[in-house]
């Protein structure tokens, strides 16, 4: 069959069930499996003779919605929280992951600008963090210890304060993308243009190891969370910008409730970020090479592996796997 009458063929069908999906409608279950069978049916007929289609793409965005419904509608012991964090988000970020790669994209750009502007005017990370701030950090670097200014205040009252503000920039973030998207970037620009120039100030005062191995035993998992906080925002302002076949109000709602579910994953990160740089990090100039080097990594690639790689085994579950039982 050509792939305009395959189209032709089924398009009314894929059509009324999105809309279906869309306004929460199928409540049986069903016909709701039946409906999915045939989705996927339909999509591996696609990625047999039509591999470059675009019309896959559509279809997998909307198996990947009928999969949620499913979860949500089918009777299960699985505890819901679990569910949401094993399978709702894994294929949210799936179907969102070009806006997560932008968003990384973005932050390197950003990082970037900051270290070159850093290594071209001295005086501008004073510019971005404040003189008493550049002035306390060189003094902790004569004093042998580049990153003391993590090491400040109790434990638990660290760990509080720096999870909170973290939380707090994280939510800002997102909200900021009901600027069109705007706000978002220039959170994101913040606080990159902040991370690359402090980073190339240690670098030039030849004590960059010793302040990654303070920074990143937590900023692995909090940064990166802020980049998939800003990735959430983006969505949402994409959501405004670009409402497709939805009308923009109908977009701007699934996009903040898209955007919102993304934000409330960062948070066991950021309160794991929060719990390492309070409890942690204070230890990073006694610590073996071996040891900091272990946690930055395991850290990097837990949270790494949820957002870029875990999605992609979760989605495959939905072409090799029909239906999840329902009844």
């Amino acid at each position: 069959m050509r792939e305009v009458a395959f189209i032709k063929q089924n398009k009314e069908k894929w059509l009324s069930f999105e809309t279906a999906i869309l306004n929460n409608d199928l409540n049986d279950p069903d016909e709701l499996a039946s409906n999915y069978i045939q989705l996927v049916n339909d999509l591996a007929y696609a990625q047999t003779y039509y591999p470059k289609s675009k019309v896959i793409t559509y279809l997998n965005q909307l198996a990947t919605k009928a999969f949620q419904k499913i979860y949500k509608t089918k009777r299960q012991d699985t505890n819901r929280i679990i569910s949401f964090w094993k399978t709702e988000v894994p294929l949210i970020c799936y179907q969102y992951r070009k806006f997560i790669y932008v968003a990384f994209i973005i932050f390197f750009a950003f990082t970037f600008i900051g270290a070159i502007s850093a290594a071209n005017n001295a005086e501008f990370l004073r510019s971005v963090v404040g003189d008493s701030y550049v002035d306390q950090t060189i003094e902790n670097i004569e004093a042998g210890d580049p990153v003391a200014v993590y090491k400040s205040g109790s434990n638990w009252g660290s760990f509080i304060g720096i999870t909170i503000n973290n939380l707090r920039v994280g939510i800002i973030a997102f909200v900021f993308g009901v600027f069109l998207g705007i706000g978002t970037l220039y959170i994101m620009f913040k606080n990159c243009i902040m991370l690359g120039s402090f980073q190339y100030f240690f670098y030039e005062k030849q004590v960059f190891w010793e302040s990654v191995r303070g920074i990143w035993i937590h900023g692995a998992m909090e940064i990166f969370a802020i980049v998939i906080e800003c990735a959430a925002g983006l969505i949402l302002g994409a959501s405004i910008l670009f409402p497709s076949t939805h009308s923009r109000y109908t977009s701007f709602k699934l996009g903040a409730k898209t955007g919102i579910k993304i934000l409330i994953s960062t948070f066991p990160f950021t309160f794991s970020a929060g719990f390492l740089e309070g409890f942690i990090t204070r230890y990073s100039n006694i610590m073996p090479n071996w040891l900091s080097v272990g946690i930055i990594l395991i850290t990097l690639s837990i949270i790494s592996y949820y957002y870029l790689i875990y999605p992609y085994k979760v989605q495959k579950q939905i072409t090799q796997i029909p239906v999840p039982n329902v009844t």
